[in-house]
């Protein structure tokens, strides 16, 4: 471009009105050379510099940023990388956000339970740590069960997916169940005691063998898996088991651990509460 532009040819150039061009003028982004008469002309530098500006605000940058950049004041390349950590907080809270409104949304949560999903939602990495030991503590506490305990841990990564942030939400939620606590602690109890009579396979073990075996559940062999564990243990386990609330915490944790989605029992529990209806 050999040609100086006028102060109208470099907006039109640029993509920019004229107001905007005399304002980055004023700011000293783009200094014009000034003919006898007075009016503003625009080398190819202005024209090269404006499109400079028009990426940096396209990207977020402010006006005093990006007058620091072309003055040479600031280094892009720093200016750059701080910004990329701005956006990268911008990206979480706004997929923080996204989780607690989808989630609200399919549950048909009130505004009272939205708030408490938002609280589980911007907790800190101790605070998380610190609600679930209180949950295990409630389900394993005095119990020599570290190794359950660490196997039901969620570990929420620093920079979560959105189905990890959608399922930390709903497994916080449910772990603040009182029923919930108190039913797995029935089951933690149980284990403990099976544990401390000796090793011995549980009702669910068993039950699978069965039903893989194909085993009927109205047979003698089912009866005999029944006498075997106990009526009153079975219907204990039977519960534990058919709690949707406990498969779907593994599930949950599944995806927030980046596990394998965990054995649906479902069929063992069928199998299972046939078994013992047919011993009633």
């Amino acid at each position: 471009m050999d040609k100086p532009l006028s102060i109208g040819e470099l907006a039109r150039r640029t993509g920019l009105t004229v107001k905007t061009v005399r304002s980055y003028s004023e700011r000293g982004i783009v200094t014009p050379a000034r003919t006898a008469s007075g009016h503003r002309r625009y080398g190819a530098e202005a024209v090269a510099r404006l499109d400079l500006v028009r990426t940096l605000r396209e990207l977020g940058l402010n006006l005093v940023t990006i007058e620091r950049i072309v003055t040479r004041e600031a280094v892009l390349p720093d200016v750059a990388a701080a910004h990329v950590q701005a956006i990268e907080v911008q990206i979480r809270l706004l997929r923080l956000r996204q989780a607690v409104l989808t989630a609200a949304a399919t549950r048909g949560s009130s505004p009272e339970e939205m708030a408490v999903m938002h609280q589980f939602a911007t907790l800190t990495g101790g605070e998380r740590r610190a609600l679930i030991a209180d949950f295990l503590t409630a389900v394993f506490g005095g119990l020599d069960q570290s190794g359950f305990a660490r196997s039901m841990t969620p570990e929420l990564p620093d920079d979560p997916a959105a189905d990890q942030l959608a399922a930390w939400l709903e497994l916080a939620e449910l772990s603040q169940d009182p029923d919930f606590r108190a039913t797995l602690r029935s089951v933690a109890e149980q284990y403990a005691s099976d544990l401390a009579a000796g090793p011995r396979r549980g009702p669910v073990e068993d039950s699978r063998d069965a039903l893989d075996a194909g085993v009927d559940p109205d047979s003698p062999e089912a009866a005999e898996i029944i006498a075997r564990h106990g009526a009153e243990r079975t219907v204990a386990c039977l519960a534990a088991v058919s709690d949707r609330r406990r498969e779907r915490y593994f599930e949950l944790l599944a995806v927030i651990n980046g596990w394998e989605a965990p054995e649906n029992l479902a069929p063992v529990s069928r199998w299972l509460s046939e078994a013992v209806r047919a011993t009633a």
